[in-house]
């Protein structure tokens, strides 16, 4: 029997009409091809199940909100389909959230890096402690933050965008990433910013459906070609990771971890 500790879970709760989906994962919330498999479908079932009404998207712990791609699944990949199938995990991880019917409310509890930021550009409305710092890693192993690219942009706008994925080794502050418009509050303690995500939920949980549903659908508007868009991309990001300069990359950054 398999360890589930080691292998990360998945798991949702609903309750007066909000759904809480929480993920983990012992390597720092790091998100490898099951648990974005997991994740997806989730996502997607939340969004159709008529008893839901809002989302909470959260991960386990108090220091890391997510660490992104799993370095152990990277350093693995040999081909070209197995490295474009990897990346399209976090695109469907973004499609879904694009696409659910339901506001999804993000509780970012500590640090996001790469896929990690890409997951709360996907969010509907973000809200962060203090210690929630950003990074976009994926240059610094030889990638690039192409597939999140489009959520980060979209949300952040291209500048910030592309200030991220240039500045791939430095972190940037909760503060910066609020006045860059991807947190929409960033709290001291994660008790105030529970406090507040659960007061914003039931407030959403009580508002018109449909309401919500057009709302959701006109501000995801210019988006429609994600799909191809994030298979591209996925290609790219699959093309790159096999190369010697990221392999030598990636086995660096797991040393010093």
């Amino acid at each position: 029997m398999q360890d589930k500790t080691k292998l990360g879970s998945v798991d949702t709760v609903v309750k007066g009409g909000i759904a809480t989906i929480s993920f983990e994962h012992p390597a720092h919330n790091s998100l490898p091809g099951h648990l974005l498999g997991l994740l997806a479908g989730a996502i997607t079932e939340a969004g159709q199940a008529d008893s839901v009404k809002v989302i909470i998207l959260q991960s386990a712990g108090e220091r890391t909100f997510c660490a992104g791609a799993s370095f152990d699944e990277l350093i693995a990949i040999r081909d070209l389909e197995t490295g474009k199938r990897f990346f399209m995990g976090f695109a469907n991880v973004i499609n879904a959230m694009r696409e659910c019917p339901k506001f999804i409310i993000g509780r970012i509890q500590g640090k996001a890096v790469g896929g990690g930021v890409g997951l709360c550009s996907a969010a509907d409305y973000c809200i962060a402690t203090k210690w929630a710092s950003v990074k976009l890693s994926e240059l610094a192993i030889g990638i690039g933050p192409f597939v999140v690219g489009p959520a980060v942009a979209r949300k952040m706008g291209a500048s910030a965008m592309t200030h991220l994925a240039i500045n791939a080794t430095e972190w940037q502050t909760a503060q910066w990433a609020k006045e860059k418009g991807l947190f929409n509050e960033v709290f001291d303690t994660a008790a105030q910013m529970d406090a507040y995500i659960a007061h914003l939920a039931e407030k959403l949980a009580e508002s018109n459906p449909e309401a919500m549903r057009l709302l959701k659908q006109v501000s995801w508007e210019g988006t429609e070609n994600w799909r191809s868009l994030l298979e591209e991309r996925a290609a790219i990001s699959g093309r790159l990771v096999l190369s010697d300069f990221t392999v030598k990359a990636i086995q660096k950054f797991k040393q010093k971890a």
